[in-house]
């Protein structure tokens, strides 16, 4: 009884420690060219695969679900209970689906062919470079990411397959929604820099403190256009 007593009150004690951020990304125009296969590739002929489409149509809540958002303590880095985990981006359509991943370092990626042609993942990267070379439907490739970064995807057989993947140096990290909105949970206390990329505006970065049992708020406006209304924090690239 003793032991349950005090073991439910240092779990009581780390619950205290940690509070959440919660943020918005704000995006007020399109950022991103989209890139569409026109001609058919060797490996397509026999078999016609449509380009898949964004369930997304509004261009500016794809712009906002598509930033990573993560935080970095004293020199990059952040202790972290928490460990890799496993992920999957698949090739399904002509497209990489999801086409941004943030996972942790020393997590690994699943890269699944769902399309009835070969596909060839690779990346010049250089915090992750490889290449999966050609292999058809039904088959997939595993990469371990080690180093934190952002490593950029393609196919060497469909020009117009492009993803990202986001290798954050400690568990706290996240993709926004559709809206904007993201939440950070289970932060310890302290004074942080967090930083939100998105693939073609950039990587910004601002402090934040965190403190026992209340929520910090972040808002990144992108891209920056300098200081607004008086109360809006922005981030700086």
């Amino acid at each position: 009884m003793l032991f349950r007593a005090v073991a439910a009150s240092l779990t009581g004690f780390v619950l205290l420690q940690a509070s959440d951020i919660r943020g918005s990304i704000v995006i007020k125009r399109k950022l991103t060219r989209y890139n569409v296969t026109v001609s058919a590739g060797l490996y397509q002929r026999g078999t016609a695969v449509p380009l898949g489409g964004d369930p997304e149509r509004d261009p500016i809540s794809f712009e906002r679900s598509r930033v990573a958002v993560y935080i970095e303590g004293p020199g990059g880095q952040t202790s972290d209970p928490g460990g890799p985990v496993v992920a999957t981006m698949e090739q399904k359509d002509r497209r990489f689906v999801p086409d941004l991943v943030v996972i942790p370092v020393g997590s690994t990626v699943s890269f699944p062919n769902l399309d009835p042609i070969f596909h060839n993942i690779f990346s010049l990267s250089a915090s992750k470079s490889f290449d999966l070379g050609n292999y058809p439907m039904g088959e997939t490739r595993h990469v371990t990411f080690t180093r934190p970064g952002v490593v950029a995807l393609n196919c060497h057989l469909h020009p117009n397959m492009a993803a990202s993947i986001v290798v954050t140096p400690n568990r706290w990290a996240t993709r926004s929604g559709s809206d904007g909105s993201f939440v950070i949970s289970g932060v310890p206390a302290g004074t942080y820099s967090i930083v939100a990329w998105h693939r073609v505006a950039g990587t910004f970065r601002q402090r934040v403190e965190v403190s026992e049992g209340n929520d910090a708020s972040v808002t990144f406006v992108i891209p920056y256009k300098g200081p607004t209304a008086a109360g809006e924090i922005q981030a700086h690239r």
